[in-house]
C-alpha cells in the first residue's frame, strides 16, 4: 500500500470518528421528538350590560278531592293565565310549559300502627316559563298572572337576549389578558415569547354573573316593582406560546 493511498484511508476514518462523536452533540441540543419550550397561560375576559329580558317562572296550584278535580281546576287558572299573557302581546314562542306534577295527600298519621296511609285529595301543580322582552311590562305582568291563579314559583332571571356581541367582547379581552399574562411572565425569566401555537376556549357557556352596583330600572310602583341591574359575564382562553430561541 503507497503512502498516498495510507493516508487518505487515515482521513476518512478520522472524519468517521469526528462525525460519530459530534452527533450525540446535536442529539442533545434538539432530542427527538421533544417539543420546543413553551409557556401556558390563562386569560380571563369579563363584559358587563345591561339585560334587555326578563324570563319569569310561574306556577298554578290546585287542590281536589280527586285527581280529576285537581287537574280541571289546575288547567282552568291556566288557560286563564296563557290568554292574559297573549293578551299582553308574549308571542307563543316565549310560552313554554315548564313541567306539570300530579300528587296524591295523605292523612296525617295516626298512633296505629301497620295501617296504610289514605289519600285525602290530590294536588296538581303546573308550571309557565315566560320570557318578557320588554322589560317595563315584567312588573304588570307578574301583577296579573298572579291576580288570575298564579299562587306558587315567581321566579324571574334577567337575561340578555342576544349573547353573541357580548361573548365576542369577552373573548377579546381574555386573549389580551392571556397575552399581557405571558408577557409579564416572559420578562420576568428573561425569555422571549414566540408564535403562539393553541387557543383554546372554556366549553363551558358564560353564565351571568352577580352585579352589586346601582340598579338601572324598576317597574313602575302600580305593579310588583322589580329592578334589572347588570349582568356580568366571564369567559376564559387557555394561550399556548412557544419560547423563541
Amino acid at each position: 500500500m503507497s503512502n498516498r493511498l495510507a493516508f487518505a484511508l487515515a482521513g476518512t476514518v478520522l472524519v468517521g470518528v469526528a462525525a460519530l462523536f459530534s452527533a450525540p452533540a446535536v442529539a442533545q441540543q434538539n432530542p427527538a421528538g421533544q417539543p420546543p419550550p413553551r409557556i401556558s397561560v390563562t386569560g380571563e375576559g369579563e363584559v358587563s350590560v345591561v339585560p334587555d329580558m326578563a324570563i319569569l317562572n310561574l306556577t298554578v296550584l290546585r287542590e281536589g278531592e280527586t285527581a280529576r278535580a285537581a287537574l280541571t281546576a289546575s288547567s282552568e287558572a291556566m288557560k286563564q293565565v296563557l290568554a292574559a299573557l297573549k293578551e299582553a302581546d308574549i308571542a307563543e314562542r316565549d310560552l313554554q310549559t315548564s313541567g306539570l306534577s300530579i300528587q296524591p295527600r295523605f292523612a296525617q298519621p295516626g298512633k296505629e300502627r301497620n295501617v296504610e296511609p289514605k289519600i285525602t285529595g290530590y294536588t296538581v301543580s303546573n308550571g309557565l316559563t315566560v320570557r318578557v322582552r320588554k322589560l317595563a311590562d315584567a312588573g304588570a305582568i307578574l301583577d296579573k298572572a298572579v291576580s288570575l291563579g298564579v299562587n306558587q314559583g315567581g321566579g324571574i332571571v334577567f337575561v340578555k337576549d342576544d349573547l353573541k356581541p357580548t361573548l365576542t367582547e369577552a373573548r377579546k379581552l381574555a386573549v389580551a389578558d392571556a397575552v399581557a399574562r405571558a408577557k409579564t411572565l416572559a420578562e420576568a425569566a428573561d425569555i422571549k415569547l414566540g408564535r403562539i401555537l393553541t387557543i383554546e376556549e372554556q366549553s363551558s357557556l358564560p353564565r351571568p354573573m352577580p352585579y352589586g352596583g346601582p340598579m338601572k330600572m324598576a317597574a313602575s310602583d302600580a305593579f310588583v316593582p322589580l329592578a334589572s341591574g347588570e349582568n356580568t359575564y366571564r369567559t376564559q382562553v387557555n394561550v399556548v406560546f412557544e419560547i423563541a430561541n
